[in-house]
């Protein structure tokens, strides 16, 4: 199989508007231009999705969030926490808004999109902290908000698949059961650059080896955590408790190809059930660009229909 053909036209396109930046380019230069690619490429949200911008009163300070709501639902959903991704420097609530509109409407759920702290101002452990507590509150709030409170997901994609299967496990650690299932698209799972996809997908396009590197650099800026801290390296310990079931997206033409499949083997290790969907024509990062690709928008929609099968048949 060879690379969607849509995607590496996208990908042909980005190269022409935006001129590779220096070598030394720091992370606000990076933030910045992602912003930028995200806002000349964007399109619009689907039809049937109502939208509110809110904010989350966490302990000590305030999270800005989206809520999208599938329009004409009779009752209260199934809430999912979103968590986006962009290597915990990058990517906001815009950058991802089509795609999490999307997924909404695709998994006829409730999804409140999270916007983070993010390094290398707020290194680790914060974006962790925030994802946690962002969680639980919603979690807590459910009712209030108008969302079912027998059934919980937590989402993310690349580091925010991250951050996701890490709130998870720690908010069940906390109350048994709490996050119903997890879904991880493309997820970081391990701090490591060398050999198997990282080696063969090492040059991208979508998300290179190299960018990696930087992205972790830039999260444990601050003193490092132990190397059995779950809290940056989910598959460090044993759970205590059975993971919340899991559905991960691998994408065949991205370093981080190995991570998904890893995370889901250790998943089932540990009891978890798992369901993993080879994306093989997909690069790093087609959920957020799935407007450029058919092949993209159907990898996506089949994900969001099955998360949402998960979610709704959850009691």
């Amino acid at each position: 199989m060879t690379i969607d053909a849509d995607l590496l036209a996208y990908y042909a396109k980005v190269a022409t508007a935006f001129p590779e930046l220096p070598a030394d380019a720091g992370p606000i230069a990076i933030r910045r231009q992602f912003q930028d690619v995200a806002r000349e490429f964007a399109a619009p949200r689907p039809a049937g999705v109502d939208v509110e911008d809110t904010v989350l009163p966490l302990d000590g300070r305030t999270l800005r969030a989206r809520v999208y709501r599938p329009a004409g639902a009779r009752k209260p959903l199934p809430l999912v926490v979103y968590l986006h991704g962009g290597g915990w420097v990058v990517g906001d609530l815009d950058t991802h808004d089509l795609m999490v509109a999307r997924f909404a409407a695709d998994s006829h759920c409730a999804v409140v999109s999270v916007d983070y702290r993010m390094a290398p101002e707020h290194p680790f452990p914060v974006p962790v902290e925030d994802a946690l507590d962002a969680l639980l509150w919603l979690a807590e709030h459910r009712s209030r908000l108008g969302f079912a409170t027998n059934r919980l997901g937590v989402a993310g994609d690349s580091a925010g698949g991250h951050l996701a299967a890490v709130a998870a496990r720690a908010a069940n650690d906390r109350v048994a059961g709490l996050v119903t299932a997890q879904l991880l698209i493309y997820p970081v799972a391990r701090c490591r650059f060398e050999g198997g996809s990282f080696t063969a997908n090492a040059e991208g396009p979508g998300l290179s080896t190299d960018e990696m590197r930087f992205y972790w650099a830039q999260f444990l800026t601050a003193e490092p955590p132990a190397d059995d801290d779950v809290r940056a390296f989910p598959l460090a310990q044993s759970y205590d408790r059975t993971p919340a079931q899991a559905l991960i997206v691998a994408a065949a033409y991205d370093p981080l190809y190995d991570d998904a499949h890893e995370f889901a083997r250790f998943l089932e290790a540990n009891g978890g059930r798992t369901e993993v969907i080879d994306a093989h024509d997909m690069t790093h990062g087609f959920g957020r660009i799935q407007a450029h690709s058919k092949a993209a928008t159907a990898w996506m929609k089949k994900t969001s229909a099955r998360f949402g099968e998960l979610l709704h048949a959850a009691r």
